[in-house]
C-alpha cells in the first residue's frame, strides 16, 4: 500500500524566495494551460501537451519537465470536473518527479529545481517519516503552509497477509458516540462536541470584532479544531485495530456512503453538529491501520442495525426507545443502543461471510 511522508524544508532566505517564485510562476502557467484547455475543449493530457507545451515554454522561465508536470496538473483537474474551468491559487502545490528532484537521505537534503537553478536544501522530519522514506516511490509535491515549505512524497509500505479470522469486531460510528464496538466499549463524542462549540463561539466573536488583533487571533486558532479531531480519530482507530489484532478478529463497519444526503436534521445547532461528523476520516484511518496490521476489514448494510434485536431478530422502530437505549418490544432484551447496533454489525459480517477466505478477500478489497 502507499502512504504519504511529509518533510519540512529548511531553505535560507534566498532559497525561500526562489521556491516561492517557482510556485507562483508554475501556477500562473497552470492557469494559462487551463484557459487554453477550456477554450479548445482539450482536456486529456496527451493532446493538451501538444496544444500548450511550446507556448508555455516561450511564456514562462520554466524547466521542460516542470511544464510537463503543470500540464498533468491541469489534466488531472479536468478529470474531476469538465463543467467548470479550474483556477489555480498562486501558492498551490506543484509536483516534482525524479528529473527535477532528487533526495539525499544520507545528508538530509534534497536537490530541487527552482527558477534560480538547482538548489540543495536541507530538510527535517520525524522518526516515522524516516521509516516511510525508505520506500519512497513516484512524485513529490512542493507546498507552502503558514510560511514554511514542505515536500510530501508517496511511499510504498509492505502490507502483511491478512490474519485468519472467524469472527468480527463490530464498530458502530455515530455523532453522540464517535465509535462503539461490539464488546461494549464506547468512545464518546462529548469532548469533540465541546471543542467544536468552543472554537465555533470563539470564531464567531472574533469575526464580529473585525479588528486587526481579532484577525491575528483568527489566523492563530485556524485549523486547531480540525487537528484536535484528527488526533482523536487516530487514537480511536489505533485502539480498535489493536483490539481486533490481539483477539484475532476482523473489523466490520457500516457502509455509510451518501448518508449526509439521506439524513435530515432540524435546527442550526443540529446541522452544525451533523456537518462536523468526521465518520469518513475515522473509517479511512481504521482501514489503513488495519491493512498495516493484517486485520481484514469489510462493510455491511447499515439498514436497521439500530432497530434489530440480536436475541430474537425482531425489527421494529419502537425498539429504539431513545437515542441511548434499545429495548426489544418482542423479547424484552435491553442494551445501550450503540452497543446493540455494533453487535448486529458484527453478526451480519459473520453471516454474510461464513468462509474465512472470503472474509479476508472482502476485507482487503474494501480497505482501499
Amino acid at each position: 500500500m502507499k502512504l504519504s511522508a511529509q518533510v519540512k524544508l529548511l531553505p535560507n532566505p534566498d532559497q525561500a524566495i526562489a521556491l516561492l517564485q517557482t510556485l507562483e510562476i508554475a501556477n500562473d502557467a497552470c492557469n494559462v494551460i487551463s484557459q487554453k484547455a477550456w477554450n479548445s475543449h482539450t482536456f486529456r493530457q496527451f493532446p493538451l501537451h501538444h496544444l500548450t507545451y511550446q507556448t508555455i515554454r516561450d511564456m514562462f522561465p520554466l524547466n521542460a519537465q516542470v511544464v510537463v508536470r503543470c500540464i498533468a496538473k491541469v489534466a488531472d483537474a479536468y478529470k474531476v470536473d469538465r463543467n467548470v474551468m479550474p483556477v489555480f491559487r498562486p501558492h498551490g502545490a506543484i509536483a516534482y518527479d525524479d528529473r527535477i528532484l532528487s533526495w539525499k537521505l544520507d545528508e538530509s537534503e534534497v536537490s530541487i529545481w527552482t527558477i534560480a537553478g538547482r538548489m540543495r536544501i536541507p530538510f527535517v522530519c520525524g522518526e516515522r517519516q524516516w521509516e516511510l522514506l525508505v520506500g519512497m516511490r513516484g512524485e513529490s509535491d512542493l507546498c507552502i503552509h503558514e510560511g514554511s515549505f514542505y515536500l510530501s512524497t508517496s511511499c510504498e509500505v509492505k502490507v502483511p497477509e491478512p490474519i485468519p479470522v472467524t469472527e468480527a469486531l463490530g464498530v458502530d460510528l455515530g455523532i453522540v458516540n464517535v465509535a462503539t464496538d461490539s464488546d461494549g466499549i464506547v468512545y464518546s463524542g462529548k469532548v469533540v462536541e465541546t471543542k467544536r462549540r468552543i472554537y465555533s463561539h470563539r470564531r464567531r466573536n472574533l469575526q464580529r470584532k473585525k479588528t486587526k488583533a481579532a484577525k491575528r487571533k483568527l489566523k492563530k486558532i485556524s485549523g486547531k479544531q480540525a487537528r484536535f479531531q484528527k488526533d482523536i480519530s487516530h487514537l480511536i482507530s489505533k485502539r480498535l485495530v489493536q483490539k481486533a489484532q490481539d483477539t484475532g478478529r476482523a473489523i466490520a463497519m457500516e457502509d455509510l456512503g451518501g448518508i449526509r444526503d439521506r439524513v435530515t436534521v432540524r435546527g442550526r445547532k443540529q446541522r452544525a453538529r451533523h456537518a462536523n461528523w468526521s465518520f469518513h476520516q475515522l473509517r479511512k484511518f481504521i482501514s489503513y491501520k488495519a491493512d498495516l496490521a493484517g486485520v481484514p476489514i469489510f462493510l455491511v448494510d447499515p439498514r436497521n442495525t439500530s432497530r434489530t434485536c440480536p436475541n430474537c431478530g425482531c425489527v421494529d422502530k419502537r425498539n429504539r426507545v431513545t437515542q441511548s437505549l434499545f429495548s426489544c418490544v418482542s423479547c424484552g432484551h435491553s442494551a445501550p443502543a450503540d452497543t446493540n447496533a455494533a453487535v448486529n454489525i458484527a453478526a451480519r459480517a459473520v453471516v454474510n461471510q461464513p468462509m474465512v477466505s472470503n472474509l479476508i478477500g472482502l476485507g482487503t478489497s474494501h480497505s482501499h
